[in-house]
């Protein structure tokens, strides 16, 4: 069993508890995806999910694939997430002092 699970988090997360649900259906939306085409890595390089008023911010320990980033997308898209494919990812910066990212 895999329990070292990405960070979910959003904006306004305290007043609008639903967008918690709501990135917890598309995390499991993606991983299904993942593991339906035999992909084990991506939920290990998943580092966290974020919903930032409308945009999936979507952070890596490792740089995505293109397919990788499409799971995201397709879960985003659907009616379980946004419906829409305002979809950003971005790479966890090595050090763990920081807080930083960069545009994957």
């Amino acid at each position: 069993m895999f329990l070292d699970h990405a960070k979910i988090s959003a904006t306004h997360s305290e007043t609008e508890p639903d967008r918690i649900e709501r990135l917890n259906r598309v995390y499991g939306y993606a991983i299904a995806l993942a593991d339906a085409d035999g992909n084990h890595e991506c939920i290990i390089k998943l580092a966290k999910l974020h919903d930032h008023k409308g945009t999936l911010m979507v952070l890596w320990h490792q740089a995505p694939t293109e397919l990788e980033r499409i799971y995201f997308l397709k879960a985003w898209k659907s009616r379980v997430g946004d419906e829409s494919t305002q979809v950003e990812h971005a790479l966890m910066l090595q050090d763990a002092s920081t807080n930083d990212v960069e545009n994957a």
